[in-house]
């Protein structure tokens, strides 16, 4: 009899005459007997939901699983099922040997002896999750055999069968590859995982950059139509390479209404009085920062959007990419210095991983946000410029030590350390003027503190101690807060900061003024392997807020108490009088004097005028969340 497909991994379609019994389980025509690699005899079972099998040793020798050797017993912890769900392949490996363990009992010991046996085989290859470390996924292949070849084909296809109802799993996908991110790996990381897409008969078109910005300038030439090929894009690098495909992508498809400027909200607040931020060893005031209330988010900067405008966001072209997008998906295979986008979103730094979640078809939204710097100087005269970041934007201590961290390139993912322990050392602190949107949640209540009654080193002390604040639920897997309606979510992308005051009641402009040591607008929790909890541990994926960190000028040793707290697993680096938490849609940056430098997800900006806003949900990613 001739094998359907040529012997290459390619398995014919199941036969849909096949006779199943009523409930989509065994064949009648089918046996179950098979032979499982380094296993034994087997009965192999199907349905929608799984793949399962039971040894017959375990059927036929029930007492030798209450066996013991040495007084240990010897209770078998193996597998014997997988989700459906969780298998991304199924290959034909025609004849070749299959390993039996053949279990004898002599005496108080167990004697296992193992020997091959020649068929036909199959393999079925899913995965596993990491016994020490939930969120890791381990490749798991499980080979059957059978000395008939039409009972094996019989598997293949009905395996397949079921494997293909799945939904959600890309086809084709376009891969960049960064040859030189993190220790210069990127190669030989996609080098490990693409015969995972092989496998899965996931077509892959793999470019590998060859400058600065070349993903860039290959998304944002390609048309519609070309993207509307694929199902995805797939980085192969760090943060920076995600940032600039994204960019790529969303520079000319996105089209949204500025936030409001700088110059548009202080004006608005021209009678307001200015704040400033009290360094702890001048006289700490009745209130040590005050936060005046402004008029609600200009009208005429983020102008309210119908349904049909929203559909004109993509692009002029007769063939849309409509934004967002949940068929297109990104999909990141770390290689980078931190990789805090996959870490945030998987749970793991593991390329394989990664893979398997790109080829399950697994799907999480993300918010991303938009940076417009209006002035890269106090005296030049710009047009507004536009970028955008998945993960995190910052000024001061954050800008100065990527800053500080290029001329060290040749020493690698240390050269952060050591560029961070340069830019500690100079403790500078900046003077700016930040406006954010606030919004009625209980996250930003600190606008009115109580005042400190005691005077002398008492007062100073308290003032900087770590406070007790409001604690806020995890994001992880199917989170409740991510996964609010779609329509919530479509609209907030086409206008973010007018849906939020929709949705949040009477919001407003709350402005600060003083000397900083470091601000950061954080999109997602931005966890890494020196900040385990992240630079905010209760940040969400798609919320439709920034988490705003102001530090405050503050001595030496409390910032580097508050650097301490970051390192650590459990730390309370926000609970710190110098440190302001708040949850925002918006917020506007304007630098006074000395300046410093922005990271945009890794990637440098000067700016001397700036403002940000949150597109909930803009993007999704092959993603499963946090698994905590």
């Amino acid at each position: 009899m001739e094998i359907k497909g040529d012997g290459s991994g390619e398995i014919s379609e199941f036969d849909p005459e096949m006779k199943m019994d009523g409930k989509g389980g065994d064949e009648l025509d089918l046996s179950p007997n098979l032979f499982l690699d380094n296993v034994g005899e087997v009965i192999l079972t199907i349905n929608s939901n799984e793949l399962s099998w039971k040894s017959l040793e375990s059927t036929d020798n029930n007492d030798l699983n209450s066996s013991s050797c040495l007084g240990i017993k010897l209770n078998s912890k193996a597998e014997t099922e997988l989700k459906i769900p969780d298998i991304y392949a199924v290959e034909f490996k025609n004849w070749s040997s299959i390993h039996q363990s053949v279990i004898s009992n002599a005496g108080a010991a167990l004697l296992v002896r193992e020997h091959g046996v020649e068929m036909y085989r199959f393999a079925v290859h899913g995965f596993k999750r990491s016994s020490t470390k939930r969120s890791l996924w381990v490749l798991a292949t499980y080979t059957f055999g059978n000395a008939d070849l039409p009972t094996c084909q019989k598997w293949v296809d009905k395996i397949n069968f079921y494997v293909n109802k799945e939904i959600g799993r890309p086809k084709r996908l376009l891969v960049f590859v960064h040859p030189l991110s993190g220790k210069g790996n990127g190669c030989m990381t996609w080098g490990t995982v693409s015969p995972i897409f092989s496998r899965a008969k996931v077509k892959t078109k793999v470019i590998v950059t060859e400058r600065a910005g070349h993903a860039f300038d290959v998304m944002a030439s390609l048309s519609n139509k070309e993207l509307n090929s694929y199902d995805g894009v797939v980085a192969v690098g760090g943060d920076g390479f995600f940032n600039e495909i994204l960019n790529g992508l969303l520079s000319s498809r996105h089209k949204a209404p500025y936030p409001p400027s700088p110059a548009e909200v202080i004006d608005s607040a021209k009678n307001s009085c200015s704040t400033s931020v009290s360094h702890p060893t001048e006289t700490v005031p009745e209130t040590s920062q005050e936060y005046k209330e402004q008029d609600a988010l200009l009208q005429s900067a983020a102008p309210t959007r119908t349904g049909s405008d929203c559909d004109s966001c993509a692009t002029g072209e007769s063939t849309s990419f409509p934004l967002p997008n949940e068929r297109f998906r990104f999909g990141i295979i770390p290689s980078g210095s931190t990789d805090a986008i996959v870490i945030c979103t998987t749970g793991a730094r593991d390329p394989i991983t990664s893979a398997l979640q790109i080829i399950l078809g697994k799907s999480v939204r993300l918010d991303i946000a938009q940076v417009v710097r209006w002035k890269t100087t106090a005296s030049s005269k710009d047009a507004p410029y536009v970028r955008y970041t998945a993960s995190f934007a910052g000024y001061g201590f954050y800008g100065d030590v990527i800053k500080e961290s290029e001329r060290y390139r040749w020493m690698g993912p240390k050269r952060y350390d050591y560029a961070g322990t340069k830019v500690f050392l100079k403790h500078k602190s900046y003077e700016v003027e930040i406006a954010y949107l606030d919004v009625q949640t209980e996250a930003v209540k600190s606008a009115s503190r109580k005042d400190l009654l005691d005077t002398g080193i008492q007062q100073l002390w308290r003032s900087w101690v770590p406070s007790k604040k409001t604690k806020r639920e995890i994001c992880r897997m199917n989170c409740q807060i991510c996964n609010e309606s779609s329509e919530t979510n479509y609209m907030l992308a086409c206008d973010p900061t007018a849906t939020q005051e929709t949705n949040h009641g009477h919001s407003g402009w709350l402005r600060c003024k003083g000397r900083f040591l470091s601000i950061g607008g954080a999109v997602i929790s931005c966890r890494n392997e020196r900040a385990p909890d992240g630079l905010v541990a209760n940040a969400h994926l798609a919320d439709g807020f920034l988490d705003l960190i102001l530090i405050k000028d503050c001595p030496h040793a409390f910032y580097l108490w508050h650097l301490t707290q970051l390192a650590r697993k459990g730390g309370k680096p926000l609970n710190f009088e110098f440190v302001e938490h708040f949850k925002t849609p918006a917020f506007v940056f304007t630098s006074i004097g000395e300046e410093s430098i922005w990271n945009l997800d890794g990637e440098l900006l000067q700016a001397h005028q700036l403002s940000a806003q949150v597109f909930r949900g803009l993007i999704t990613l092959f993603a499963t969340g946090p698994d905590i």
